[in-house]
């Protein structure tokens, strides 16, 4: 597997549902995984696959000693496993920029480079493919389809590509021509496609005109939570907390966040609104809301992550999620998790398997600010979402994604 994201180090969905589905399929049996990114931390949990990071796959071939080598990535990765990909390096790469080791750096992030890191990412694949021993190459997620059409190229395994989001989601239609290209690359060459969801999979079909029948829709999932986070709690105040939690950019449609609080707030000022993320349009989320008179009853805490999520859900009484285009969504099925009704989008594809939520559009503010002011008000109306939602969240685990996919992989390898 090629992946960008790996938890605990992840920027958004894309590590958690990675993780998630890795550990399900795993413990379906039978399996073997080694999962690739750009920059292991060396403190990703390797009980179900095995981790190696792009930034410690050496593309040039430097004389350098097992404790020297011990020494500086021991933390990370096993210097046996430095060497042994050191002796699959398949071309003069001297041109690049390396360090010491003979690898090139990753940030482990979105770099204004990004492009540069695909590419970059893409010749190490190379140096990987030749070294392990696969049946299948899965690559998740845009990112990481050019290491995954290389690591066809040089071993002839089948290639299944991961659809997590396309640019049509990221941009409301105002695709990048560069990213578009990457995207369809890795559609063509893949043997089989994943989305998660069936809109994600129209899109596919219907913009990057791919054949239906090599296109599966496979729904993500929630791990289960552990005593630790379920325990978790936060200082609750006593007014009811409706809560954004995401990126704060076009795609989640944080404006009608802010105008459905508005009316909200009109008619019921027992109520603090919580946008809690980071994105471009953070600033005029803030402005907004100051615009429409309602800044005192609005927080915006900043990017959340691990532990901080749960602690937020805790003091939450509502969720909220009116994404213009979202492949799946995994925040709701966390939010219910923890005891909290979710309203979200009917353009979200977690719509597609969740019932005990409130749907509305994205854009249809009064039915948004109607279906907060009921869970606000009616606690028995409250009670039973929060019940209802527990119950079904509970059913949607990752080991019966996982098994779709294994599925997926004995028809590409021609055993199904």
């Amino acid at each position: 597997m090629f992946g960008w994201e790996f938890p605990p180090h992840i920027l958004g969905g894309l590590g958690t549902a990675s993780y998630g589905l890795t550990k399900g399929m795993w413990e379906c049996g039978d399996m073997e995984i080694t999962f690739v990114i750009p920059k292991p931390f060396g403190d990703e949990d390797k009980s179900f696959a095995k981790i190696i990071g792009a930034s410690q796959t050496p593309v040039v071939w430097k004389d350098v000693s097992y404790d020297y080598v011990e020494s500086r990535i021991g933390k990370v990765m096993d210097p046996h496993e430095y060497f042994r990909l050191r002796d699959h390096i398949y071309a003069d790469f001297n041109y690049m920029r390396t360090n010491d080791l003979g690898c090139i750096e990753f940030s482990g992030r979105y770099p204004d480079n990004l492009l540069e890191e695909i590419n970059n990412y893409s010749i190490v694949a190379g140096v990987i493919a030749r070294t392990e021993e696969f049946d299948v190459i899965h690559s998740h997620d845009w990112l990481t389809y050019p290491a995954g059409i290389h690591a066809k190229q040089v071993t002839g395994k089948p290639l299944v590509i991961h659809v997590h989001a396309t640019d049509y989601d990221r941009s409301r239609g105002n695709v990048n021509p560069t990213v578009f290209n990457i995207e369809r690359d890795g559609m063509i060459h893949a043997d089989h496609i994943i989305t998660v969801s069936e809109l994600t999979r129209r899109t596919v079909i219907e913009k990057y005109g791919i054949d239906p029948a090599k296109v599966t829709t496979v729904h993500n999932a929630v791990v289960p939570l552990s005593e630790e986070l379920l325990a978790c709690r936060a200082p609750k105040p006593k007014e009811k907390v409706v809560t954004f939690l995401g990126r704060i950019t076009m795609q989640k449609g944080p404006e009608y966040f802010v105008e459905a609080a508005a009316k909200v707030l009109k008619n019921n000022h027992n109520v603090r609104f919580v946008m809690a993320g980071s994105g471009d349009m953070m600033d005029k989320m803030i402005t907004l809301a100051a615009e429409r008179g309602i800044a005192d009853r609005f927080h915006f805490p900043g990017f959340q992550k691990g532990k901080q999520v749960y602690e937020m859900l805790s003091a939450s009484d509502v969720y909220i999620m009116p994404s213009v285009s979202e492949p799946f969504g995994i925040s709701p099925l966390e939010a219910m998790q923890m005891g909290v009704p979710s309203i979200i989008s009917k353009q979200s594809g977690c719509a597609e398997i969740l019932n005990n939520v409130i749907k509305t559009d994205y854009w249809d503010i009064d039915a948004m600010a109607d279906a907060i002011n009921a869970l606000v008000t009616y606690p028995a109306f409250h009670e039973q979402l929060k019940e209802d939602g527990l119950k079904e969240v509970a059913q949607i685990t990752w080991d019966k994604a996982g098994r779709k996919v294994i599925n997926i992989y004995n028809k590409v390898l021609g055993r199904s």
